[in-house]
C-alpha cells in the first residue's frame, strides 16, 4: 500500500510538471509565427524551439478549440449584444492556459471564466497574475488574488484548486466560483481525463452531464495505445513518472465517444488530429501555415548548404 501510494503522489507531481512543457510549446508556437498569443510568454520561465511537427499539432488543437469556443459564444445572438444569452467557460486542468485573458482582448470573453486545477499549479498561476500587471488589469483591480490559496476571485474570472477526482470538494469549489449550472457552459478538458484511473474519469464526466442542463465537453487526450507510435509514446511518459492512467479504458475514437453516452451524453462526436487539420481548419490558415513551414525548411536546408560549403573550403 506504501508503495502504491508513492507512485500516485508521483504520477499527481509528474503530470503537474507536463503543464511548464504545454506552456513552453504553445510558445514555440507564437514564436515561430503559428498562432498569435500575447500571454503566454509570461508563464514560460526557459523558452524552447519545438519541431515543426509539433508546432503544427499545437496549431491545430490552438484552433479547433477557438473555432469551437467562438462558435458557443456567438450561438443564441440577438438584436444588441446587450441582450445576448450569459455563457460559461469551466476549464478542468487548466495549467497556465491563457484562454480567458486572450478572449478578453477581443471582446470575447464570456459571462464568467472558471479554471481549476491542483493547489501546486493554482499557486504559481495566481502569483505570476499578480506579478505582471499584463495579467493583473484583465481580472480588474477589484479581484482578490490569493497566492497562499491559489485563487483568484474576480467579477467574471475563478482560478480555484482542486483536486478533480474528489467530486464532493468540486461541488463546493463551484458553489465559490458562483458558477450557474442552468446556464449554457463549454467545459475544456485537455489532457486530463487520460492521466486519471478510469473510474475517476467516468465519475468526472457523469458528474457533469448530471450537472450542466446546457453543455459542451471539449475532450482533448491520446489514444490508440496499442500500435508502435503509442507503445513509444506510454514508454517515455512512464519514465517521465506521467503514466496514462486512462487510455487502456478508452484506447480508441468509438472508446471515447462511448464514454461519454455512457455516462449520460446526448450526443458525442470525435476525431482525430488528422480530420481536425483538415476538416475544422480554415483552408488559409492551413495555406498560411504550411508557408511558415516551407519558410522553415529553406532555412534548414540554407544552412545545410552553408555548412556544406564551410566544410570545403576548410
Amino acid at each position: 500500500m506504501a508503495k502504491r501510494a508513492a507512485d500516485s503522489h508521483s504520477n499527481t507531481a509528474a503530470v503537474q510538471a507536463t503543464n511548464d512543457d504545454a506552456s513552453a510549446s504553445k510558445l514555440s508556437c507564437v514564436n515561430k509565427g503559428y498562432i498569435r498569443d500575447d500571454y503566454v510568454h509570461l508563464f514560460v520561465r526557459k523558452p524552447v524551439r519545438r519541431s515543426p511537427i509539433i508546432n503544427r499539432g499545437y496549431f491545430a488543437r490552438w484552433a479547433v478549440l477557438r473555432k469551437l469556443l467562438f462558435e458557443f459564444l456567438g450561438s443564441g445572438m440577438n438584436a444588441g449584444e446587450n441582450n445576448q444569452i450569459k455563457k460559461q467557460i469551466l476549464s478542468l486542468g487548466a495549467g497556465f492556459d491563457t484562454t480567458y485573458f486572450q478572449l478578453k482582448d477581443e471582446g470575447k470573453a464570456p459571462h464568467l471564466y472558471v479554471e481549476l486545477d491542483f493547489k501546486e499549479v493554482t499557486s504559481k498561476k495566481a502569483a505570476l497574475i499578480d506579478m505582471h500587471h499584463q495579467l493583473k488589469e484583465k481580472v480588474g483591480s477589484d479581484a482578490s488574488i490569493s497566492r497562499d490559496k491559489g485563487e483568484v476571485l474576480a467579477d467574471d474570472y475563478k482560478l480555484l484548486p482542486i483536486d478533480l477526482r474528489d467530486l464532493q470538494q468540486l461541488d463546493d469549489v463551484m458553489a465559490l466560483a458562483n458558477l450557474d449550472f442552468s446556464l449554457p457552459t463549454f467545459i475544456i478538458a485537455e489532457c486530463v481525463l487520460i492521466y486519471m484511473d478510469p473510474e475517476s474519469g467516468r465519475s468526472l464526466v457523469g458528474w457533469a452531464s448530471k450537472k450542466f442542463s446546457t453543455a459542451i465537453f471539449f475532450l482533448y487526450e491520446q489514444i490508440h495505445p496499442y500500435d508502435a507510435f503509442g507503445e513509444q509514446m506510454i514508454r517515455n511518459l512512464e519514465s517521465r513518472g506521467c503514466g496514462l492512467l486512462g487510455i487502456y479504458s478508452t484506447p480508441t475514437l468509438k472508446a471515447k465517444e462511448r464514454l461519454f453516452l455512457d455516462q449520460g451524453w446526448q450526443r458525442a462526436a470525435a476525431w482525430d488530429m488528422l480530420n481536425i487539420y483538415s476538416k475544422f481548419v480554415d483552408a488559409q490558415e492551413r495555406c498560411r501555415n504550411t508557408i511558415v513551414l516551407l519558410m522553415l525548411l529553406t532555412t534548414i536546408w540554407a544552412c545545410s548548404r552553408i555548412m556544406a560549403s564551410l566544410r570545403r573550403t576548410a
